[in-house]
């Protein structure tokens, strides 16, 4: 399993409603998480594919021994079953969309 991490390369600062209907249109279900600085998710892995776009803050993923530090606008692509850990390491928490593929 491997993780697809695709950078913001767009003018202009990333919007949640518009980043929403893009992970729609692709057929994810879709909802909208935060997080405080600080919080840890500990390895895990999810039965669907699941994509998190990143509004505002920042989120580290780690896949294996590789880390995936996103920032706003950035987006991975996390294929089913794919163990995972991620971390909020910004003083501001981090705003992100969950999409969700069976």
């Amino acid at each position: 399993m491997s993780i697809e991490v695709e950078r913001w390369a767009e003018a202009g600062a990333p919007e949640a409603q518009e980043l929403k209907r893009r992970l729609i249109d692709e057929g994810y279900s879709v909802f909208l998480s935060k997080d405080a600085p600080g919080t840890k998710y500990g390895p895990h892995a999810h039965a669907e594919d699941q994509s998190h776009w990143i509004i505002s803050g920042g989120l580290e993923l780690r896949v294996g021994h590789e880390t995936y530090r996103l920032r706003p606008g950035d987006r991975d692509y996390l294929p089913a079953n794919t163990i995972h850990s991620a971390f909020v390491p910004d003083d501001e928490g981090v705003t992100y969309l969950i999409g969700s593929k069976h």
